[in-house]
């Protein structure tokens, strides 16, 4: 009996198995397209940074992502979909299953920790995904309950005055950041905050059956084939190897390969710190190559500020930026210093001859 029923299982899921196998080596292939773009594809400077380098620093900045952007994106999702296969009245799929399984405060808790995290500008999304689950949800209990004892006043109030209320309310309150990304150019960014408000009132119901499997099998296909691109393209950024610049006595040091040092006998090299040992220092440099420094050639040396990724958007919305959190405004940052010399390639003392 427990050959047959081993024997018996549903080819589909087998079939999926080497799927979730594969899943653990996501985050090591990220790490070792990293380090290869990092080498400037060149084998030796790669199996040197493969020795080296550590995976911790891409394991937390995929973690990071993943409890700030992610996840909660996805709990959204999948609950979104769940109660609109479920008021639709179509064929439940494994999708709408997970989705049913989720309880009401673990997506409160995401709504909570997408409305601390996310950008300003996704904010207008993320009140159409509520309002569409508080809609859905409201819909689908009220459809199970007893007719003796109906409660016909919940459902227009969840599905129709609480979505237009929010809508009246969100482009009150984001009416000039509309106004302000036309006239800037912005069109992206004005879409985001016009559409989503507008649309929560026309996803709080029923879609045809047909219509509603279509959906599901569009967003699994569509979130299985793009999210590794999306989470690749942003992982292959991220800093692994701490930014240092270093104040040498031997000119010859800093100058690039092929090149003629420069006069003076005090120079800066700046790059990424790969290891250090009682001896030398080795620094990837930006251009890829490798540079040793013994240990007496080094006067100084200071960790420098990798340079925040620069705004892509002007505008903002009663005086906050669009593209920052409320996570962004509300922790504390480092206080901005004078800028060290060296990280800008000037000794900090030069030496007087």
């Amino acid at each position: 009996m427990t050959v047959a029923s081993t024997t018996n299982q549903n080819p589909s899921v087998l079939d999926r198995q080497w799927l979730w196998a594969l899943l653990p080596a996501f985050p090591v292939v990220l790490l070792a397209l990293r380090l290869w773009l990092l080498s400037r594809q060149n084998p030796q400077t790669m199996l040197l940074l493969v020795q080296h380098v550590s995976s911790l620093g891409l394991v937390s900045t995929l973690a990071l992502t993943l409890i700030q952007w992610v996840l909660p994106a996805a709990i959204l999702a999948v609950r979104a979909l769940s109660a609109l296969d479920a008021v639709s009245g179509s064929a439940s799929s494994r999708l709408a299953r997970a989705g049913e399984r989720i309880p009401d405060w673990v997506v409160a808790l995401a709504v909570l920790l997408a409305a601390v995290g996310w950008q300003l500008r996704f904010l207008p999304a993320l009140l159409m995904v509520t309002l569409m689950i508080v809609g859905l949800r409201t819909r689908e209990r009220h459809s199970q309950r007893p007719s003796a004892s109906p409660r016909p006043s919940v459902v227009p109030i969840a599905c129709v005055a609480l979505p237009v209320a929010a809508a009246v309310a969100a482009y009150a309150l984001l009416a000039p950041a509309i106004a302000q990304a036309f006239s800037a150019g912005e069109h992206l960014n004005a879409l985001l905050f016009l559409l989503p408000p507008g649309m929560a009132v026309l996803l709080t119901g029923p879609v045809p059956a047909q219509a509603a499997q279509e959906v599901m099998r569009g967003a699994a296909i569509g979130a299985a084939v793009l999210a590794p691109f999306f989470v690749g393209a942003f992982f292959l950024k991220a800093p692994i190897l701490p930014t240092v610049a270093m104040e040498l006595d031997d000119p010859s040091l800093c100058a690039a390969p092929g090149e003629k040092p420069a006069d003076g006998s005090v120079c800066v090299a700046r790059g990424q710190v790969i290891t250090v040992d009682d001896r030398v220092a080795a620094v990837l440099r930006n251009d890829g190559s490798v540079l040793f420094v013994p240990n007496d050639a080094l006067r100084s040396q200071t960790l420098c500020a990798t340079a925040e990724q620069a705004p892509t958007s002007t505008v903002t919305m009663r005086g906050w930026h669009i593209e920052q959190s409320v996570l962004d405004w509300t922790v504390p940052r480092s206080t901005p210093t004078q800028p060290d010399p060296r990280c800008e390639g000037r000794p900090l003392h030069p030496r007087e001859d």
